[in-house]
């Protein structure tokens, strides 16, 4: 591989002709060998939109000559558009602030604006004016959530409630066997059903509008410990203007800088919000998995779409994969919230030192729950249907209807006609008839499960 000869405040080493970065990246590809886990793209992107900015407030203060800004703000806008991860190669364990990614980024929009202006730019001097590691790489984490967010996951959320909404229009009117304990309980509708799927994920949504907002404020203008030396005064609320332009996010200085890079503290409960959507869609997905268990052995009340083979060794089975494979990445979203806890804990003193790791497991996390809510909607829920001779003939049979008699003739003589109705496997209506002084139209409107599903007592 051929090599040139970088220089840093540590001394020269040798940097592959064709990276962009320099040498401070190199002693951190070098150093940091630890995994094959790189930082998003998206985390990426979220530096360079800072660095745009930042150019951009700088100029607009008169610290930073025109020609300079706009040569890093065309160099930010290039790696924008076509985003070249190999550029960006260090692990994500590697310094606890970042300060490696930081100047992973400074590098490689120094190298591109000097090539455009013929001259040297400096990714310290220039590219990081009036920044450190410690405030951009917290805001980095708040604006590349924030955007994934805004951009992706609540999009795939709302497109999965539309879904439902419009589902159950089409199978609302069928009653079902309700279950608790996965017994046998009152029936229910498919529109109660998908009605409280539905209500679970709009909550859900509120909880992560609420954490948008919050991680729409950023700890850029506190520089190294939360005090803004070497920042302009002004530069805080100028670069979050410029950044909200940009964006089309509205962003804003954090009220207390000092709280803003040494804690963690709105990622954390951003990735709390995005555990209680994981533990959402994994209740739907495993509520569509016992629905549609079966064939012939289980409930056997829906049928998800049959999206290929489920046996390599047992023909014509069919599994339903993908509220499994959503049901695994749920798991790994509570996975990702636990390391985001322990990583928020180690703000020592004025500095949160595991940022990369809480970087990456956040953005997994949105990226995972999107895609999960994007498939549960058109490859799962959009399309099964319904087995309604199987639904009615266990509705018929199921004793527990007789709940709805307890007003007229007491528990305890409920009690007896369910335990009979069991035994016998026969159709509690026809026990109650025998057993009670209600004819057979009578005892067909108090226990006919459509009314039932209505609550209210039946007398």
């Amino acid at each position: 591989m051929k090599t040139r000869t970088e220089h840093d405040s540590m001394g020269e080493l040798q940097v592959p002709v064709s990276a962009l970065y320099q040498a401070q990246t190199q002693r951190a590809v070098q150093n940091f060998r630890l995994s094959s886990l790189k930082l998003p793209r998206g985390f990426i992107q979220a530096l360079l939109q800072i660095k745009k900015a930042a150019a951009s407030a700088n100029q607009q203060l008169g610290l930073l000559e025109a020609n300079i800004a706009t040569a890093i703000s065309h160099a930010a806008d290039a790696q924008l558009a076509e985003t070249d991860m190999q550029q960006y190669p260090l692990d994500v364990f590697q310094t606890g602030s970042a300060t490696s990614s930081n100047m992973n980024v400074n590098e490689v929009l120094a190298t591109l604006a000097g090539r455009q202006l013929g001259k040297t730019v400096n990714p310290n001097d220039h590219v990081n004016l009036g920044q450190s590691s410690n405030d951009t790489v917290p805001s980095a984490i708040h604006v590349s959530a924030a955007l994934a967010i805004q951009q992706q996951l609540l999009p795939a959320l709302q497109h999965l409630q539309m879904v439902l909404v419009s589902k159950s229009q089409q199978i609302g009117h069928i009653v079902k066997t309700g279950r608790t304990h996965l017994m046998d309980a009152m029936p229910v509708s498919f529109s109660q059903v998908l009605g409280g799927w539905q209500a679970q994920l709009a909550q859900t949504e509120h909880g992560l509008q609420q954490q948008l907002q919050q991680l729409q404020a950023l700890a850029q203008g506190g520089t190294a410990v939360g005090s803004g030396i070497n920042a302009d005064p002004r530069f805080a609320a100028l670069f979050c203007r410029q950044l909200s332009d940009n964006t089309g996010l509205a962003f804003h200085p954090a009220d207390n800088f000092f709280s803003a890079i040494s804690s963690q503290d709105s990622a954390v409960a951003a990735s709390g919000a995005l555990k209680t959507l994981a533990v959402s869609l994994l209740k739907i997905s495993n509520d569509l998995r016992w629905m549609n268990s079966g064939p012939l052995a289980g409930l056997g009340e829906i049928a998800l779409p049959a999206l290929q083979p489920g046996s390599s060794i047992m023909p014509g089975k069919v599994n339903p994969v993908i509220p499994e494979a959503v049901a695994m990445l749920c798991a790994q979203v509570v996975g990702n919230d636990a390391t985001i806890t322990l990583a928020g804990q180690s703000g020592n003193f004025e500095l949160n030192v595991m940022l990369p790791v809480i970087a990456y497991n956040l953005l997994q996390s949105i990226e995972l729950l999107a895609n999960g809510c994007t498939a549960l909607a058109d490859q799962a829920i959009r399309d099964f249907t319904v087995l309604e001779d199987n639904i009615s003939k266990a509705l018929a049979l199921n004793p527990i209807l007789v709940t709805a008699l307890n007003p007229l003739i007491g528990y305890a003589k409920a009690a007896e006609i369910a335990k009979q109705a069991y035994k016998q496997q026969r159709p509690v209506l026809d026990v109650a008839l025998e057993h009670t002084s209600y004819s057979r139209s009578e005892l067909e409107q108090l226990l006919d499960p459509a009314r039932l599903c209505q609550g209210g007592n039946v007398g």
